[in-house]
């Protein structure tokens, strides 16, 4: 057994307060019949759904003064998914559905047939970068129906104002296809975009913004330029609301929080044959880690995880995290090759790196991935 507490049994809050409940709830909201208003959202002609990723509850409240139209809105906390991480958030929101269904397990995760890794941020392999969107077509990764393909087919019309790059990702097509794509080259271009969008087609538009996490992974999200950018998006999100049309609805949230992690916090993989032994794939992320392990292995790995990180990460089977209702209710068997036999996840500041393998991550301060509620909690904030 784990030295560390597991993480409490029922924390995600699936199907009451959790992030993917938010596009359910905007649907209901608009009128399309079948879907649960489980967040209440008052009706409306059209809503708009901002996210900044990394925009954690936490953050927000201990930076409110920076943060002045976003703290004037009506607020609630909800869970984001598990792990908390951008690819399975955004999946959980463009799906309406905890990772369990819609598969997308991790930053990093096994994948039939290959080797090493699939980042499902970028659609390609971890290590060599192979681009997988033929072999691995988002539409059978993740089956489920989106809600902006279930907004459309309810005559709802369906917007997604995010960056060029994105537009024909794998996780685009994963998580938010069905919807019309819009081009916003900067915050003031997807202000004014989503207004026009409002004003002339309204239905639910989701905007995107990457900005806070980005500034937050590379400065900290303690630093001064992390401050300086949430000043930033605050009045971005603040020019937004001010061209919505009357009839109009605004719902700010973000897909997972953030913690620094020191450098005498991290633990690298690569430089550890203790934690390689027995370990047949690494993946997930520096908080949390999923360990694919040779068979015959799976107590041995498992007992020499714990003697080396202790009290500091919480080493669980995937059983064992499935039954905490980590994933949600239900776990398709896709998702459920994809989460690892060994989970460890963090319930400190430890974070488990690979300065070789993944140099680049290693090398950042803010990381997420995590339970606690600094990671756990975003918010959810309308007007």
């Amino acid at each position: 057994m784990p030295t560390a507490p597991a993480p409490a049994a029922g924390i995600v809050r699936y199907g009451e307060s959790s992030l993917s409940d938010v596009l359910p709830s905007a649907l209901a909201a608009l009128g399309v019949a079948g879907e649960p208003n489980v967040l209440g959202i008052e009706p409306a002609d059209c809503i708009v759904v901002l996210l900044v990723d990394g925009l954690g509850w936490q953050l927000l409240r201990e930076h409110a003064g920076h943060a002045p139209f976003l703290s004037s809105l009506a607020a609630r906390p909800l869970t984001a998914g598990f792990p908390t991480t951008t690819a399975v958030s955004v999946t959980s929101l463009g799906t309406g559905v905890p990772p369990g269904q819609h598969g997308i397990t991790g930053y990093l995760t096994r994948a039939d047939g290959l080797s090493e890794p699939v980042n499902w941020l970028t659609w390609r392999t971890a290590r060599s970068g192979v681009d997988l969107l033929g072999d691995q077509p988002p539409e059978r990764v993740q089956p489920v129906a989106t809600a902006f393909e279930r907004a459309e087919r309810a005559g709802v019309r369906a917007s997604v104002v995010s960056a060029p790059a994105f537009k024909a990702s794998g996780l685009t097509l994963a998580a938010l296809r069905g919807a019309h794509y819009q081009r916003a080259f900067t915050a003031a271009d997807a202000a004014t975009g989503v207004a026009a969008i409002a004003r002339t087609r309204g239905g639910l538009i989701y905007c995107y913004n990457s900005e806070v996490d980005l500034i937050g992974h590379v400065h900290g999200c303690r630093s001064e330029a992390w401050r300086v950018q949430l000043q930033l998006i605050d009045r971005a999100a603040q020019l937004l609301a001010e061209r919505l049309p009357a009839g109009a609805r605004l719902l700010v949230t973000a897909d997972h929080g953030m913690v620094d992690v020191p450098e005498d916090a991290k633990i690298d993989y690569d430089g550890e044959p203790s934690l390689q032994d027995g370990v047949d794939m690494l993946a997930g992320e520096a908080r949390v880690r999923y360990l694919h392990v040779a068979p015959g292995e799976l107590d041995a790995v498992r007992s020499r995880w714990i003697h080396l990180v202790g009290d500091r990460m919480a080493v669980l089977t995937r059983d064992e995290a499935i039954g905490y209702g980590w994933f949600g209710p239900h776990v398709s068997e896709p998702a459920r090759h994809r989460i690892g036999d060994l989970i460890a996840v963090s319930v400190s500041e430890l974070a488990v790196v690979r300065r070789k393998v993944e140099s680049r991550n290693a090398s950042l301060i803010g990381h997420h991935g995590a339970l606690t509620d600094a990671e756990l909690l975003v918010p959810l904030l309308s007007r």
